[in-house]
């Protein structure tokens, strides 16, 4: 995957990342007002056309054939852009010297990458959860290059209940006696198990509670009997089993440096921050943005988009995704969201 060095990078509390390179993918045939930036969420990376499968491409909702797709690796990452695990100008790794920063910071780093490439103005920025605040961010801080905006499943800022999950979830890892305090990279050893309790956590606000129960109910796991005469960690519940899973995957591609940090970053989120309160930072944004929720969202409720959709400053429309699978949603619901993009697209080319 290409990258693009931006060289020293000071974040908005003060802190200098040096050397920084950006990873970044691109898909379709560019052009002067074809551009459409796409923003990962905490997990995701540049490979955009595979984390969002069935909707980047040549025919479908964001069209290769119309549009030339962008998506890079945000700032702090592990797949190709300085993160943690990056090594240091003055040797090792970064681990524990590496700044905690904002999504404002991630997106000033996104801009900066882009505009070495090239890239001065946006048909569109497009981002979910992370993504989402991202793009946010992006109509706040550079509205001169962005033309429209479709945000999915995020609020204007971080709410007590995110930050205090969240902060669980960096809890899990830095109590983890392989964390070392972030500078574990030459240790041989690894807080993977702090991450997989940071994982389940996380992972069960990333899915719906109906469809959890629907899938798992309070089944056992096939050849375990979690409701013998004692407790017993190797006799798991489905679900258990299920989650276990889920942070063993995670293990095997994320680095738990960049997990913290990223994580941190969603907790400074908050777009009024500086700029006069909520309410006034979202009447602010001018650019034509378009707002989609998921209805059984447990981390970002739909609530928090209808705040959105009531306060933005230029509203293009708003979308519901129906689904069981809840924050998820804006990620596994390709039919709804084929549908819901293409009106976006249709609305920003009618103005």
């Amino acid at each position: 995957m290409p990258t693009i060095n931006i060289g020293d990078f000071t974040t908005e509390a003060g802190g200098v990342i040096r050397d920084v390179d950006i990873a970044y993918q691109t898909w379709g045939e560019r052009q002067e007002d074809n551009v459409v930036l796409v923003e990962h969420a905490l997990t995701g990376d540049a490979d955009a056309a595979t984390w969002w499968r069935g909707l980047i491409g040549p025919g479908l909702a964001i069209d290769t054939d119309r549009f030339h797709v962008v998506c890079t690796n945000v700032l702090g990452g592990c797949k190709g852009s300085t993160g943690p695990s990056s090594p240091h100008p003055d040797g090792g790794f970064w681990g524990s010297r590496f700044p905690a920063i904002s999504i404002r910071d991630q997106v000033a780093a996104e801009h900066a990458a882009l505009q070495a490439l090239g890239y001065d103005r946006f048909a569109a920025v497009i981002g979910g959860s992370m993504g989402g605040a991202r793009a946010l961010e992006w109509c706040a801080l550079y509205p001169e290059a962005v033309a429209s905006a479709l945000v999915l499943a995020v609020s204007a800022r971080a709410s007590a209940w995110q930050i205090g999950m969240q902060m669980q979830q960096i809890n899990s890892i830095e109590q983890d006696p392989a964390w070392q305090g972030g500078d574990f990279y030459e240790t041989g050893s690894s807080p993977v198990k702090g991450m997989g309790v940071a994982r389940k956590l996380a992972h069960l606000t990333y899915r719906g509670e109906l469809e959890i129960d629907e899938r798992f109910g309070t089944d056992a796991q096939p050849g375990e009997n979690p409701r013998g005469t004692f407790r017993s960690a190797d006799q798991r519940f489905a679900v258990e089993s299920y989650l276990d899973y889920q942070a063993e995957k995670l293990a095997e591609r994320f680095d738990p440096g960049s997990y913290v940090a990223l994580t941190e970053a969603l907790n400074r989120h908050d777009i009024g921050r500086g700029r006069g309160g909520l309410n006034r930072g979202l009447a602010d944004i001018k650019v034509p943005t378009f707002v989609i929720g998921v209805d059984t969202d447990i981390l970002y409720p739909y609530h928090q988009q209808e705040h959105l959709s009531r306060n933005l400053g230029n509203l293009l429309g708003m979308g519901k995704i129906v689904s069981p699978v809840g924050h998820d949603a804006f990620l596994t619901e390709t039919r709804q969201l084929d549908q819901l993009i293409r009106r976006f697209f249709r609305l920003a080319a009618a103005l």
